[in-house]
This record gives C-alpha cells, structure tokens and sequence, in this order.
C-alpha cells in the first residue's frame, strides 16, 4: 500500500483513504453493516490507515458504524478522521458538545484528523465571530484532537483567505482533472504547497462521474491499458501531486475496494503519455459544455422560480458525461419540477442580467427538451 510522510505532522498516511460517506445500504435505506465492516475490515488489511467519516453521513449513522468497525483495531493503528458540522453551531458551547457527541459514536477519547465541515465565506465568517477555532484549538492543545484542518466548499479567493489566517495542520480540497479550475483548484493545490499544508483529496473521480464514460472515453482508456478501470486514471492524476498525502474514495461495493487496492497497492504516478492521455479525455470532456454559464447568478432569482444555474449546471453534465442516471438526482430531486427550465416564461430578465450574454430563454427550451428525452444513458 502506497504511504505518504507528512513531515510537518511526524504522520505517515496510505495514500488511498477509506471515505465512510458512500457505504452500501440495504434496501430500507440503512447501512449494510455486515458489508460495510467486511469492506473496510479488507482495505484496513491491505494497509489503508486513514479512515474518514462525517457527523452527517448516512443520516448521522455513519459515524456509529465506524466506531463499532475500529473497536477492534489497536487505536494507534489508524487514523481517524471526523468532521464538526458547521451548519448545527449556533453558540460557541456547542463545539464541545457536538465533539463529545462524535467521540462516544466513534468509541474514542481523540480523533487523528479533525475538520471544520464544508467552509464557504458564510459559514467560515460565522466561526470567526462565534470564537469556533480558538475552541478548536484548545481540544487541540488537550490532546483530544490531533491535527486541525478544514474543509472546503467556495471559489480561490476564500481559500486563500482561509488557509492564510493561521496555519493549519493539513486541508482538504476537491480536486480532479475535470476541476483543475473549480473551488479551490490548482491554484489552492500550489498555494497549499507553497505554505506546507498538506492535503487531503476528496472527489478524486468526481462523485463517479470519472469512473464510467461513453464508448469513445471508454476506447481511450483501454487503449492505454486494458486492464485499468477510468477510476483508476483519475486517481493516479491526484495521486501524482507530491503534497497530496490522502486520496479519499467513498467505497460502495467491495468491487470498487478491490479495485482501488490494485490502484495503491502498486502505485505508480502517471507518465508523461498517460498525463497526455488524461489531458486529451478532460479536452473532449470539456468540449461537450452546452454553453459557458459560470454559475455567477446575476440571473436570479427567476420571476418564474426556474434555477437558471441549476439548469444549466445539469444540462451540461447530462452531456458532458452522456449519461442521464448522472444527473437524475439533480434534475428530479434537488432542483424539481417546479424549479426546472419548462417554468421559464421568456420575460427576458436573465438575459438583461447575463455578463456571458448567453441565450439563456433559447438554452433553457434546449434543457428541458434534452432532459426529457433522456437519451443518454450508459
């Protein structure tokens, strides 16, 4: 298993994290906890050391999950790591009560690798204020947290403030070859690095979206190496980052376990004609963006209630992807039939507002159209 040292922390890291977000469910909707212990007790043999897990994953479970699983391990065999949920703090007491809460599902007296959950400009704001990280900071200096990060949810410029305030023992970013230029990015990665705080990946094959493509990506792939999954690509493209020191991978089947093992367990950065290679499919990626909507809103809110963005950010994925079951969740669940672009009553607003001068009434009408049918699946 591929180890990462993390000098600054005197801590040596697998480089594949187990990430307990995505464990397999059964079919009421809980955890399968049988499979989820067999799948991490199987990573765990193989050498993965870092184990991370959340307050929020799988509706507050996953954490009670994890703690039964690692009972059984000699604590200093691990790392684990677990996250302060943000959103749930109101006054600075609650910190230590939400900590206290974790420790007793997690069956521990201290975590390895503790994060402020999901920082954006508005939440981190709000930590400043209430006095959050000094309190951080003290179960620090008891002994009860290890190493103190974050991690993040915004554009560059709130990164850069963020990691500038103080300085952290390691963050954690999304980053993948498809998000060079997203949230934090290659420039929060450089940055990241200039300042010696050590990163910890998540997203790596973007939610999955880098795990199965269109035959075209598909004959790319195994033209390389007909052997390697996508996914296996995607990780190597981070995992080639020297201050990348934790790769996380939410594992839902032991398929997708046994898979990442023959990644890490012989890992090998990719070379010059695989970097190419990745460049090349990320190029046809990109090129199948239905158009450049940033994401700015200066379009909303919508007189019609239509999520302008919302639309186009899924109208976008369904192509570039080509696979309708990608997007399912976004178009008929989080943005719903009363927010989608078939609400648009052509008034003009948008457009009026629109910095990229988009054609936003005409793209909606394409929207709605392309997602209805619903050709693309894989």
């Amino acid at each position: 298993m591929e180890k990462r040292r993390i000098e600054k922390l005197g801590a040596e890291t697998s480089l594949l994290g187990f990430g307990c977000m995505r464990f397999p469910v059964t079919a009421t909707g809980e955890i399968d906890e049988a499979e989820a212990e067999r799948m991490m007790d199987r990573a765990i043999g193989e050498g993965v050391n870092y184990i991370d897990t959340a307050y929020p994953y799988h509706g507050g479970s996953s954490e009670s999950v994890v703690g039964k699983v690692l009972k059984k391990y000699r604590r200093d065999s691990f790392y684990l790591a677990t996250k302060l949920p943000l959103w749930k703090v109101e006054k600075l007491s609650d910190v230590n009560e939400i900590f206290e809460e974790q420790l007793a599902k997690l069956q521990t007296d201290y975590i390895d690798f503790y994060l402020m959950h999901a920082v954006n400009k508005e939440r981190w704001d709000k930590m400043v204020g209430l006095g959050c990280i000094e309190a951080l900071e003290k179960l620090k200096a008891e002994g009860r947290i290890k190493y103190l990060g974050f991690s993040f949810h915004d554009n560059y410029e709130v990164f850069e403030e963020i990691l500038n305030y103080r300085d952290w023992d390691f963050c954690q970013i999304q980053f993948n070859y498809m998000d060079t230029e997203e949230q934090a990015g290659l420039k929060g990665y450089r940055l990241a690095e200039e300042k010696n705080v050590p990163l910890i990946v998540m997203e790596p094959v973007k939610g999955g979206r880098l795990a199965a493509f269109s035959g075209d990506i598909m004959d790319k792939f195994k033209k390389a190496d007909e052997k390697a999954s996508p996914a296996s690509f995607a990780l190597r493209w981070v995992g080639s980052f020297p201050n990348v020191k934790v790769i996380l991978s939410g594992m839902s089947t032991m398929e997708q376990v046994e898979d990442n093992l023959r990644t890490f367990k012989d890992f090998k950065p990719l070379s010059e004609e695989e970097y190419a290679l990745v460049e090349d499919v990320a190029d046809t990626l990109k090129g199948r963006v239905q158009n450049g909507c940033t994401k700015c809103r200066y379009c909303m809110p919508c007189p019609a209630g239509v999520d302008i963005p919302g639309c186009f950010s899924v109208w976008n994925n369904y192509h570039i992807y080509q696979n309708y079951n990608i997007v399912k969740q976004d178009w008929e669940i989080n943005i719903g039939e009363s927010h989608q672009a078939k609400n648009c009553v052509k008034c003009g607003k948008c457009e009026a507002a629109c910095p990229q001068k988009l054609s936003v009434r005409e793209d909606l009408e394409k929207v709605q159209a392309d997602l209805d049918k619903k050709e693309l699946v894989l």
